[in-house]
């Protein structure tokens, strides 16, 4: 097992997700709920992926080399899960499509993305962080909460991430 099948497994949920977002937001004045929720877990999903197996790992192996792309990723990540509390709108999922693309390049970047940063570090322990991979479980996702507040704390996940102009 090479930490290439890792980047080549988050890819492709890459693409798979991204193929469920364009479905959901496909009509511009309405969004395609199922597919959005179908989206929703699995992005969540694989955010968890991200967040309780790769980095931690590659954090123990040797993570000094991809603190500041791993800070970067977290904040990303932030943003979006906070994007996936409120109830989905068009608005929503255009916000969410302007981070997920500049996200996917900075995790899949040939050379410099976290995938090839973790490929680096990880070495002999690739094909146990890979089968844990493939083992994750569904995070479950919470039912939508909206309003003001849930709104001004979405509204700050996506400054601290760099993306206030999104909402």
């Amino acid at each position: 097992m090479s930490t290439s099948q890792i980047g080549a497994l988050l890819s492709a949920d890459h693409d798979r997700l991204d193929a469920l977002l364009r479905q959901a937001a496909a009509d511009p004045r309405a969004v395609d709920v199922e597919a959005y929720e179908a989206f929703r877990r699995g992005l969540l999903k694989h955010v968890g992926m991200e967040e309780m197996i790769l980095i931690p790992a590659a954090r123990r192996a040797d993570g000094a080399p991809l603190a500041e792309l791993a800070a970067r990723v977290r904040l990303d990540h932030g943003a979006l899960t906070a994007l996936l509390v409120p109830s989905p709108t068009p608005r929503i999922l255009r916000a969410v499509t302007a981070i997920l693309e500049p996200h996917n390049e900075l995790e899949e970047g040939a050379g410099r993305g976290l995938y090839d940063a973790c490929a680096q570090v990880l070495g002999a322990q690739a094909g146990s962080v890979l089968e844990r991979l493939r083992g994750a479980r569904d995070i479950p996702p919470a039912a939508h909460t909206d309003g003001p507040a849930v709104m001004a704390v979405v509204r700050r996940a996506l400054a601290a991430a760099g993306y206030e102009r999104l909402l």
